[in-house]
């Protein structure tokens, strides 16, 4: 089978019985049924999550222990709590799931994935902020004037943006080219389902004392039945911005609850990497992985209330 290779790292792939490997994003592998190894027509796909991490659009080569289980387990999670079709089937080896994977991976629906990503935004920071302090708006949508970084807004907004290939980066669009690239009825509902999970995920969040200052969620179509379904990983570190409620406070950047230790190290003197070079960044140093693993490990033990084992 032909091995995406994501941004120039060579990824593994495991031997799974009855399962052929299909294609590699950053940090997961797809596999489909291995009488099917092409994908054309199985209605399952078997999604790993790997230990890899990626910053700047570059996977590293170093990776974070048991970074694939906590985002798997905290994604299970998330599922059970939000109210909406997903496209999880099953996720223990007795539910049929490789034992080699078991933890870490789910058996999932097959959907005709919509070429949008969905973002909500609660608070305000980031790709948004900037464009913001520029001309006052999100994605063309006006905001009140005298907004800081971190500022809570009054509502929710639906930010979209167009997914890049890999190693580039997504480029935030409008509500308008939501609707051009997918039709008016999907671009309200995708919109409708986005704004609903992050309300939802917003409230929980709160009440164990994280905040949810934005969220990525992607959708597809289950087309045996039409319905429009949340598929990938969902409300995790890597695709949410989770801020500890002690700590908040509007007017500078916020501790996030993800792979700020990744980042910050990257960038710093001692990595002597160049970001704008187009060298490769250098391997982590120790701590710098068990510092941003012990930050995943907080943030699912925080918001499920379980000890991550």
């Amino acid at each position: 089978m032909p091995e995406n290779n994501t941004n120039g790292l060579q990824t593994e792939t495991l031997d799974l019985p009855g399962w052929e490997h299909f294609y590699s994003g950053k940090v997961r592998d797809l596999y489909v049924p291995a009488e099917d190894a092409s994908g054309a027509s199985q209605d399952r796909v078997l999604v790993v999550a790997s230990d890899r991490i990626s910053a700047y659009d570059h996977v590293l080569s170093s990776e974070i222990p048991d970074k694939g289980r906590i985002l798997t387990q905290l994604s299970l999670w998330w599922f059970e709590q939000l109210g909406v079709e997903h496209h999880i089937l099953a996720s223990t080896a007795a539910e049929g799931v490789p034992a080699e994977v078991e933890g870490r991976a789910m058996i999932c629906k097959r959907l005709e994935m919509f070429p949008v990503e969905c973002i909500a935004r609660g608070y305000l920071t980031g790709s948004g902020l900037a464009e913001y302090r520029n001309s006052g708006t999100v994605c063309d949508i006006p905001l009140p004037e005298g907004l800081v970084d971190g500022s809570r807004l009054e509502h929710a907004i639906f930010t979209p943006s167009a997914k890049a290939e890999v190693g580039e980066h997504d480029e935030n669009i409008t509500y308008d080219d939501v609707v051009a690239m997918v039709g008016d009825d999907i671009a309200a509902r995708l919109s409708e389902l986005t704004l609903k999970i992050y309300t939802r995920a917003e409230e929980i969040a709160r009440g164990r004392g994280i905040i949810l200052a934005d969220t990525k969620v992607e959708f597809g179509l289950d087309t045996a039945t039409g319905v429009i379904t949340l598929g990938d990983e969902v409300l995790t570190p890597d695709s949410s911005r989770f801020w500890d409620a002690t700590t908040y406070e509007p007017g500078k950047a916020q501790p996030s609850y993800d792979k700020q230790f990744v980042r910050d190290w990257l960038t710093s003197a001692e990595s002597g990497w160049d970001r704008s070079s187009d060298t490769p960044p250098p391997a982590l140093p120790a701590d710098v992985v068990e510092k941003t693993r012990a930050r995943y490990v907080e943030a699912y033990e925080k918001l499920t209330g379980r000890t991550f084992v």
